[in-house]
């Protein structure tokens, strides 16, 4: 074994011992500790591993061949005898592996072939900090295994920068720290001048940092595309040749071999520059490393269940983050950090999870295929994302209601997303199973046209000639031979003999991807040529200089969700014929009602369509009486809350429980949390708790106050009433006797305002103390009012208002109102709400 110490050595007896007492372990060690290549190391003679295998995932493919190839290295082997690696398309392991690196999907695919993980005794999530939903899922998966069936099972998470106390108490186990080894990394925020591209910006703190530092530079930057404009600006100055550095690109669509390449030092011995998104972020070492620019940004994908439709977006990076990025300067030696955004903006502490951000279908698929979605996740994936995922999977026939369809576990099999397996598994024939190769590979790829076309047919014409040697000129030759690897790689999955198609009919390639994207059919909405309506029911439309304008169905890839109308951004026509074909039962023709807006009232109507896509509608005249719940339901929906006939009465109850739901939060109350009644929740919420309440109605002013105060207070049982009149009352008993309404009050986030108590200051005679709800944790604000009922004080201090303020207070107001009481002493006066009567 190579005997090059590592920081993480002198923690190895540590993490031993602590496996073997218990059977879970969370371990923190910075970039360049040893962590990754060291651990399973150690653990290979273990007494509880008892000669089974140790699987460490890791959550890039270039991570995990050059961890598998370390460490075979390190025992003087080649890959895949006692350490070898699994990624996809590629198989690096015999019977002799004891040490199996995987990316993250791998491990799924692994426990859910056999959850009794039979011949694993341990597993290592490497990089936990990342939070990838396949390391979430696999984590999630891993806890159920080892709680119902391998007791014996090994947990470990290893991570750089994550929050390892909240971890451990989820997990319930110890947490060790390596302090790492590092060298000083020097800090600076290098300022963008006005109006300053990124790109430019970019390129002047890397031309700064070639003239002032020794070493390569390593410059992280959003995306391909902001690499791409890096790299020709530093490529059009002088400082690049004058360093005698050469630029090189660094990402996730990059060959496998190419990131590999990076890893190595040079061989020529040239200073680099390398542009890289955040893959360089952590589990890859670039060897040189002397200076880091950060952009401080990221392209991430995120998904809004509203529209339906995921985008990527450039968003500011977490702190730990930052901290990662700008440890890579020091891994040799001191280095230098430029950080590319005020010293004064402050960064979120820790990067959100990827299972609060993206489209989720390969998960709930994934749960179905489990039979259970009861598992403990690390942070819980959101409920509305979850419900579109398991619409979508039962529009591609993956799921029967909430099981898994036999078509489902087919998808399931491919690894790939279920939308893509659904196209691969509807090809009819080889030929059109080559051909729903070719797409697979195109729309997992990056654009190979430099051009950009919104016609996929371009895409796929570009990848044909590529195959004749025929490369277009607008094409990017790298990206095809990319994408021509990938789509033999499908075919070899798919045991498809049928060569690549070299021409295809003109709706074939739609006609296929209908069975991906079977929400994303649309057709050609009235007479505007560019606008479009899709099955899921929104609109969309064609950029101006669209390939597609004009054709009357169309299916999309890619779409761009704005606020009117989305954007079609790669789409292919589609055959009606087909579509009447192949999922004729989303074709109907029936009596519908709807809300129309422009009237204020239902209309019932004969509506053909294809799912959402309204192909014809004529007027009938007849409301049908069980649709016009939902209709109503629907139009306030559409109109909003404000709608709804609400009173002040029914406003101050609403208030009331939001404020308490988020006090049972702060102070830890007992007994179950009230449920949350802000818009978001109540909108989502319709058909449950205000459609009952139509019924029998068929216009929306039909509904009356009481009906929707009682519809809405059914929200809450009559216990957590009970208890919302004891803790957040809606009166409260002043000294006078009388009963006092409290007003309450949320801000937009959910945080309560401080209760506001308006009362004749007469009234409070002889109290001293501000009165308090809660049970005594919220002091009330008093506004202090006159005898006419006009403000003359707010306090929260009611003892410090009696002692300071109220004398001057009586001088002032005793000659206005003088047949109010104003004693020098109001701590012994009789409170009361009534002058005194007129003397005869």
């Amino acid at each position: 074994m190579n005997n090059a110490s590592f920081p993480i050595d002198d923690l190895l007896p540590a993490i031993r011992a602590s496996l073997a007492d218990h059977t879970r372990l969370v371990l923190e060690a910075p970039p360049g500790a040893g962590k990754t290549t060291r651990v399973p190391l150690a653990l290979l003679d273990a007494p509880w591993l008892a000669g089974q295998r140790i699987v460490m995932l890791e959550p890039r493919r270039v991570a995990a061949r050059a961890a598998a190839t370390f460490m075979a290295a390190s025992l003087g082997e080649e890959v895949g005898q006692t350490i070898g690696y699994r990624i996809r398309f590629e198989n690096r392991v015999s019977a002799a592996t004891r040490i199996e690196v995987v990316t993250e999907g791998i491990l799924t695919r692994m426990l859910q072939d056999d959850p009794m993980l039979a011949g694993v005794g341990a597993l290592l999530f490497d990089e936990f900090h990342e939070r990838h939903l396949a390391a979430d899922l696999g984590l999630a998966l891993a806890l159920d295994v080892q709680a119902g069936l391998r007791e014996d099972l090994r947990i470990v998470v290893m991570s750089a920068t994550l929050d390892g106390e909240r971890l451990a108490a989820f997990l319930d186990a110890p947490r060790l720290s390596s302090a790492g080894r590092s060298y000083r990394v020097d800090i600076a925020h290098f300022p963008a001048r006005r109006d300053e591209v990124l790109e430019h910006h970019a390129r002047r703190a890397i031309e700064h940092a070639l003239e002032r530092h020794p070493g390569d530079v390593l410059a992280f930057l959003p995306g391909r595309r902001e690499i791409a404009r890096c790299a020709a600006a530093l490529e059009s100055g002088a400082a690049l040749a004058a360093a005698g550095a050469e630029v090189l690109a660094l990402h996730g669509e990059l060959a496998i071999e190419e990131q590999a390449r990076l890893l190595r030092p040079s061989t020529e011995g040239r200073r680099r520059v390398v542009l890289a998104t955040n893959i360089a972020e952590s589990s890859v070492t670039l060897p040189g490393v002397r200076v880091v620019v950060d952009s401080g940004l990221a392209r991430e994908p995120r998904y809004d269940p509203n529209s339906g439709f995921s985008r990527l977006d450039v968003v500011r990076i977490a702190q730990a983050s930052a901290d990662q990025r700008a440890g890579r300067a020091g891994r040799v030696a001191e280095g230098w950090a430029y950080r590319l955004w005020p010293e004064s903006l402050r960064l979120e502490a820790q990067r959100r999870p990827e299972i609060a951000l993206v489209e989720l279908a390969a998960l709930a698929l994934e749960l179905a295929a489990w039979g259970s979605d009861a598992l403990r996740f690390v942070d819980p994936p959101p409920p509305g994302a979850m419900a579109a995922a398991r619409d979508l999977l039962r529009r591609l026939g993956a799921l029967d209601g909430g099981a898994i369809t036999s078509s489902g576990r087919r998808m399931i099999a491919l690894g790939t997303h279920p939308r893509l397996a659904a196209m691969l598994l509807a090809a009819p024939d080889p030929a059109a199973r080559a051909l729903a190769c070719d797409l697979a590979a195109l729309v997992e790829a990056r654009d190979p046209l430099r051009v950009r076309s919104d016609a996929i047919a371009a895409r796929w014409r570009a990848l044909a000639a590529f195959r004749e040697r025929r490369v277009p000129a607008d094409a990017n030759r790298g990206a095809l031979a990319t994408i021509d690897a990938a789509a033999k790689q499908w075919r070899r999955r798919l045991r498809c003999d049928t060569p690549a198609p070299r021409d295809v009919p003109a709706h074939a390639l739609g006609d296929l991807l209908a069975h991906a994207f079977p929400d994303r059919v649309a057709a050609r909405h009235g007479s505007d040529l560019r606008r479009y309506q899709l099955a899921n029911g929104r609109m969309a439309r064609l950029a101006d200089d669209s390939a597609l304008v004009g054709e009357p169905w169309l299916v999309a890839s890619e779409l761009r969700f704005e606020a009117r109308d989305a954007l079609l951004l790669l789409a292919a026509p589609v055959d009606e014929a087909l579509l009447r074909r192949d999922f004729a039962a989303r074709f109907s023709d029936r009596d519908e009602t709807r809300w129309d807006p422009a009237r204020l009232a239902l209309v019932g109507e004969r509506v053909r369509r294809f799912d959402g896509i309204v192909l014809d509608s004529r007027v009938t005249g007849r409301v049908e009486p069980q649709a016009a719940a939902q209709a109503l339901t629907d139009a306030v929906r559409a109109l909003g809350l404000a709608a709804l006939p609400w009173s002040d009465g029914l406003r101050q109850w609403r208030a009331r429980v939001r404020a308490l739901r988020a006090w049972q939060r702060a102070f830890d109350l007992p007994g179950p949390v009230l449920p949350e009644l802000d818009d978001e929740a109540l909108l989502a919420g319709l058909d449950h708790w205000l459609r009952p309440a139509f019924a029998g109605k068929s216009r929306l002013d039909a509904l009356g106050a009481d009906a929707f105060a009682g519809a809405l207070r059914g929200l809450i049982d009559w216990a957590s009433q009970q208890r919302l009149d004891a803790l957040a009352p809606a009166r409260i008993l002043v000294p006078s006797g009388q009963a006092r309404a409290i007003e309450y009050a949320v801000d937009d986030d959910g945080t309560p305002q401080t209760p506001v108590l308006a009362v004749k200051l007469q009234e409070l005679f002889g109290l001293a103390d501000t009165p308090r709800i809660v049970d005594g944790r919220v002091p009330l604000l008093l506004h202090l009012l006159s005898p006419a009922g006009r403000p003359l004080q707010v306090t929260g201090d009611l003892r410090g208002f009696w002692d300071r303020t109220w004398p001057e207070v009586r001088r002032e107001m005793k000659g206005r109102y003088p047949r109010h009481p104003w004693p020098e002493d109001p701590w012994n006066a009789t409170p009361t709400h009534r002058a005194r009567p007129r003397q005869g």
